[in-house]
C-alpha cells in the first residue's frame, strides 16, 4: 500500500502544480506535456487528469490510514 501511497501523492502534486502554473502563468503543464495548446486535451491527458483526480480523492478519502501506515512503529521497536 505505501507504493500506492506514493504514487497518488506523486499525482496529487502533478495536479496542484499544474493548477498552480495554469492560476500564475496560464500554463497547461499536462497538455503542454502533450503538445498541445492550454485547455486542449486528448485521450492522453485525460487519463492523467482522472488519474489525478483518483489520486486526490484516494488521498482524501484514506487519510487517516496512510497517517498510520506511514507513522507506525516498526515491527519489534518498543514504545
Amino acid at each position: 500500500m505505501k507504493k500506492l501511497d506514493v504514487i497518488a501523492a506523486a499525482l496529487v502534486i502533478v495536479g496542484a502544480l499544474n493548477w498552480g502554473l495554469a492560476g500564475v502563468f496560464h500554463v497547461d503543464l499536462v497538455a503542454t506535456l502533450f503538445g498541445m495548446r492550454f485547455g486542449e486535451t486528448s485521450g492522453l491527458s485525460a487519463v492523467v487528469y482522472s488519474l489525478v483526480g483518483l489520486s486526490g480523492l484516494y488521498q482524501a478519502v484514506t487519510w487517516k490510514s496512510i497517517q498510520s501506515r506511514w507513522h507506525a512503529a516498526p515491527a519489534g521497536a518498543q514504545a
